[in-house]
């Protein structure tokens, strides 16, 4: 295996495996653990695999492009219980076909199809021969969308030449084209506004579902994750007034946010710390003080931000802003 390893700013990480036993290892440490296996046909010869990621990582997100031969790869749940942190991959097919299959349904994808897969579950792609892929991972926090009702969403097709996927597809397949220029705080901006038109496709898939099914318990949580995100800065937001906004009771909203996984004050505070976090890259804010982007989002105590912003990502605010990505 060689590797290129990520010297400055404009520099590319690049990973090329010269066999299937290096890919596979690769591909396990590139993103998380996974199971690969090579061709079922007898003329498959592993130490004749050939296999390239070229990747970026900016903040919590990892953006890579992996072109390779036909092989599978599974995420097992052995190996999802021996892992930590919960991720989405976000898949667009650039060149060559893929099959991607989680939560009982299939995605067969061609060259400018998206679709997304989470890693906390477990899921199977295969690609039948040589192919070209750009994938976004991230964790699941950095989707402003509820995770529960994105495991409506998983290993769904949405084409790339038709509806919003002919308006986002276009925008994802250039990052893979120009990986050089994702550096920095605009190449940190580029990928949080590629993740804003994910959220943006992908709220539309759900809001089709919620229509078509009537499910009242998607609707409900629809709703209060819309009314979060709308307001996110006021300062007075809770779940007294989240519950009272949608006439239910506290402990309604508490039962259907532990259903989940996370509490209410958690959901909001991890949300509100991410749209700190991403302010304080952000080159168009550089001039903003510190207390001006923490109480834009709600955080009116400079000292605690402070606190739960070093717990949250190891720095202080200021430290953090200061960092070279």
């Amino acid at each position: 295996m060689t590797v290129a390893a990520d010297t400055g700013p404009a520099t590319v990480e690049t990973i090329v495996a010269e066999s299937f036993q290096e890919w596979s290892k690769a591909i396990s440490t590139s993103f998380v653990p996974l199971l690969a296996t090579g061709p079922t046909n007898s003329s498959f010869q592993g130490s004749a695999f050939h296999g390239t990621m070229r990747a970026r990582v900016l903040g919590q997100i990892s953006v890579v492009e992996v072109t390779a031969g036909p092989h599978t790869v599974q995420r097992t749940p052995e190996l999802i219980a021996r892992s930590t942190g919960r991720f989405f991959k976000l898949s667009i097919q650039l060149a060559g076909s893929g099959r991607l299959v989680q939560d009982e349904r299939e995605a067969v994808l061609h060259p400018g199809d998206l679709s997304i897969y989470d890693t906390s579950r477990p899921y199977q792609l295969t690609f039948d021969d040589d192919f070209r892929t750009l994938v976004l991972m991230f964790p699941h926090v950095l989707l402003d969308l509820p995770a529960e009702a994105m495991g409506h969403v998983t290993a769904l097709r949405i084409p790339g030449d038709e509806g919003l996927g002919q308006l986002i597809s276009p925008f994802l397949v250039r990052l893979a084209d120009n990986l050089e220029a994702l550096s920095g705080t605009n190449g940190l901006r580029l990928v949080h506004n590629a993740l804003d038109l994910v959220t943006t496709l992908f709220n539309g898939e759900l809001d089709q579902l919620i229509e078509t099914g009537r499910d009242p318990h998607l609707l409900l949580l629809g709703r209060i994750h819309d009314y979060i995100e709308a307001n996110l800065g006021d300062p007075e937001l809770s779940p007294g007034t989240i519950a009272a906004a949608h006439y239910i009771s506290t402990r309604h909203l508490h039962d259907l946010f532990q259903e989940i996984g996370t509490t209410v004050a958690s959901s909001i505070r991890q949300r509100r710390l991410e749209r700190c976090r991403r302010d304080l890259r952000d080159p168009v804010l550089t001039d903003r003080p510190v207390t001006a982007i923490a109480a834009r989002w709600g955080f009116t105590d400079a000292a605690h931000f402070s606190r739960i912003f070093r717990a949250a990502f190891g720095n202080s605010p200021t430290g953090y802003r200061n960092e070279a990505v």
